[in-house]
């Protein structure tokens, strides 16, 4: 028998065992590698984290992931390495080698391969170093950025092959930063002018801190290398700005869309009766408090409760606004200074019964998981998902609310009692019964406001009050009772709040607008859209 016929039977059988999923020379160079691990002295254990690096075994990158988190073992009873989970009395084992069950057993029977900090980076390296190459680019970028940072040939090397194969474009903007990390403190002048070129157009805010090093850097004495780092970074500083105003935009929509929530209602009710309801922000709190008491009662449903509690704070915040009007304020119509000390009364008693039933302790209600993350467009702009939802919700309420008034006997009754109460009287209409309906949608709406700040911040007894005065500069500033003026209104409160609190701070910010529509108003005293009828001529 030849050579050349020798050979092939033994890449036969080699593939054959592989077929078979048998480790072949490489857990054997694994296994020594463990002894080595487990030794004594560090320039050993070193060598075999590098060792089972390179190893290319299929269990390397587990094996020194547990090294790392402190679950890698050997059993006394037979020197077996083994990788624990659980932590019960009892651990479950597996073996670090092949990965079949190894049984359990106690702390007690197993003696932990021990790690120093030193040991540990060189690990983090090199559990990295495996995950460059893995199929999911998720992975690879927790790669990539793990090795941000390090300075060592042999990780250049891993980030520069690894970076002439990568596809996805935020792995490649991290091993770029990466690569640049390492070269921008070469002594070699053009390698730092290459890193600092491969910074260009980056927008992830570690670059930002390499260029201002660059430029602060008395030991830099490469005019030419400055002056690119300063280019770059002013061109990096304009980027950020226009992300932040566009993310300013973003969350000034998203308080915006709040703000008509929460004013809507009240529009509609002092449009149509002049009553200047001041609890309307408790009507907001109960809908917060409904969503809470639906989530609580569905504990093994969090993703459709958001969806239960929406009708059912509009029910009860319903209920409860057809409850103040039939019981106090259908008799003080026309004495609006009356309607304001009682409503704040009823406020104050509705806030207190809140405390009695639930304890004046904030609540949190959880976010569905279809509702939580977001959605990042690029490392300086991010659409988180909850405001989002809340703003197709804000619009689409709206949306609702016109076909109403538009399209339904209820809203042509209400529309003409907002008109002309007196005519609308003595054509039939019911007014009184429109009066209860009306109050009751106003505050049906504002629970629905509940159920969207419940998804933004903790829920609590005076969480209504928060926002009880600005609902108000909406309805004021947008014209009473017209709903193009409230979106109006509420969108351009929202936005130009969160413009001017970067500059000003949030309680001078407030101070501001306020102003600004006491100003305006002394110029329209009716707002924006001015609303023909018996609220506008009083």
């Amino acid at each position: 028998m030849n050579r050349t016929s020798v050979f092939a039977r033994l890449l036969a059988i080699l593939a054959g065992l592989a077929a078979l999923g048998l480790p072949l020379l490489a857990s054997a160079t694994v296994e020594d590698s463990l002894e080595g691990l487990a030794g004594k002295k560090f320039s050993t254990r070193l060598a075999a984290v590098a060792a089972i690096r390179d190893s290319a075994d299929p269990r390397a990158a587990d094996i020194l992931q547990a090294a790392l988190d402190g679950t890698l073992h050997r059993r006394k009873s037979d020197r077996r390495f083994v990788i624990s989970s659980g932590d019960g009395a009892r651990v479950t084992l597996t073996d670090a080698l092949t990965g079949d069950d190894a049984g359990s057993a106690t702390k007690a029977e197993l003696l932990q391969v021990r790690t120093n900090n030193r040991l540990r980076k060189s690990l983090r390296v090199a559990v990295a170093a495996l995950e460059l190459s893995h199929p999911e680019a998720a992975r690879r970028l927790a790669a990539a950025r793990e090795l941000l940072g390090t300075r060592s040939d042999a990780t250049a090397k891993l980030l520069r092959d690894a970076l002439s194969m990568e596809q996805d474009t935020e792995v490649r903007d991290a091993m770029e930063i990466g690569l640049a990390t390492m070269d921008i403190k070469s002594n070699d002048a053009t390698r730092r002018l290459q890193a600092i070129m491969r910074l260009d157009g980056s927008l992830r805010p570690e670059v930002r801190g390499l260029l201002a090093a660059v430029i602060d850097n008395p030991d830099e004495r490469d005019p030419q290398v400055k002056a690119a780092a300063a280019k770059i970074l002013d061109t990096l500083d304009a980027r950020l700005a226009w992300y932040a105003q566009l993310s300013n935009l973003y969350f000034g929509i998203s308080l915006g869309s709040v703000l008509l929530l929460a004013a809507v209602g009240l529009a509609i009710t002092f449009g149509v009766m002049g009553v200047i309801n001041m609890a309307h922000g408790e009507m907001v709190m109960l809908g917060a408090y409904t969503t809470y008491v639906v989530q609580q009662l569905m504990p093994g449903h969090l993703e459709w409760s958001l969806l239960v509690a929406l009708p059912a704070a509009f029910l009860v915040a319903g209920l409860v606004g057809i409850l103040i009007e039939r019981g106090v304020i259908r008799f003080l119509y026309g004495r609006p200074l009356e309607t304001l000390l009682a409503t704040f009364g009823i406020s104050l008693i509705l806030q207190q019964a809140v405390r009695t039933v639930f304890s004046p302790l904030n609540r949190s209600v959880t976010t569905p998981e279809w509702m939580s993350g977001a959605v990042a467009l690029n490392p300086a702009f991010t659409l988180t998902y909850n405001r989002f939802y809340i703003i197709i919700f804000a619009l689409l309420v709206l949306l609702a609310l016109v076909t109403l008034l538009r399209y339904t006997r209820f809203g042509l009754e209400m529309r003409a009692v907002t008109q002309n109460r007196a005519m609308a009287s003595s054509m039939g209409i019911r007014t009184a019964r429109v009066d209860a309906l009306t109050f009751g949608l106003g505050s049906g709406i504002a629970g629905l406001a509940g159920v969207a700040l419940s998804q933004l911040t903790n829920v609590g007894p005076n969480m209504g009050q928060a926002y009880i005065v600005d609902s108000f500069m909406v309805v004021v500033f947008g014209g009473v009772g017209n709903l193009l003026g409230t979106f109006v209104g509420a969108m351009t409160l929202g936005v130009a709040n969160k413009f001017l609190e970067p500059v000003t701070g949030a309680v001078l910010a407030k101070i501001l607008v306020l102003i600004f529509i006491i100003l305006f108003i002394q110029r329209r005293p009716r707002g924006l859209f001015a609303l023909s009828g018996r609220a506008a001529d009083a």
